[in-house]
């Protein structure tokens, strides 16, 4: 796939990292131009393109910024009616403690309504840049799942089709809302890692009793 970055700083290096070594054609985009070219050159393929326009042609972007940063990067990127936005933001407070929205909305939501054309798809929030950035294989014969969510059947299959190429277990979360529950769920496992000093090595899973 064709797959355009927003962002260079770790879950952007690591999307960059992992998508190009599945093989994907891969673009990378950042406010810092500087550092997406840094990005792009420690990963054969890659390449840094500015921002404007940067979605054009693209079979999905993955949104790999700050919350409070998403909106203004997606308008800079061009005309996104039709495209596949692949969200991992999360709605985090300054302390990364807790969540400014939530409940009866979600990061995702309010980021589709400011670009109503555009398939937005919860994938990737529950997963550390480290475990990103390392791969999939948890060992022991585990695989790092990763829950996808959305309104869009084709926005929820490409998010999916770009996971497994990197490895990951694909989990379906079901629509667009249920990231109300994705980005808590990302939350607590934020706490886990740095609240709790558990590191960031962890990795939420889904498990069936046999």
């Amino acid at each position: 796939m064709k797959i355009t970055v927003i962002g260079a700083g770790n879950m952007g290096a690591a999307f960059v990292k992992q998508l190009s070594r599945a093989g994907h054609q891969v673009s990378v985009t950042a406010r810092d131009a500087a550092k997406a070219a840094q990005v792009a050159a420690a990963n054969p393929g890659a390449r840094a393109v500015p921002a404007a326009g940067a979605a054009e042609g693209a079979d999905a972007v993955v949104l790999a910024t700050g919350y409070a940063d998403a909106v203004a990067a997606l308008r800079g990127v061009g005309n996104l009616a039709g495209q596949v936005v692949v969200d991992i933001t999360n709605p985090l407070t300054p302390d990364y403690m807790g969540l400014t929205i939530g409940h009866s909305t979600s990061a995702a939501e309010e980021i589709a309504k400011t670009v109503p054309g555009a398939n937005v798809v919860k994938a990737f929030n529950t997963v550390f840049a480290q475990v990103l950035g390392e791969g999939a294989d948890f060992g022991h014969g585990r695989k790092v799942e990763v829950f996808v969510a959305s309104d869009s059947e084709r926005a929820k299959q490409t998010a999916a089709a770009i996971a497994e190429s990197m490895g990951f277990v694909v989990v379906d979360a079901g629509g667009l809302k249920n990231a109300r529950y994705l980005e808590p769920l990302a939350g607590l496992n934020i706490y886990l890692a740095y609240g709790a000093g558990r590191g960031t090595g962890i990795a939420p899973a889904w498990i069936r009793k046999a």
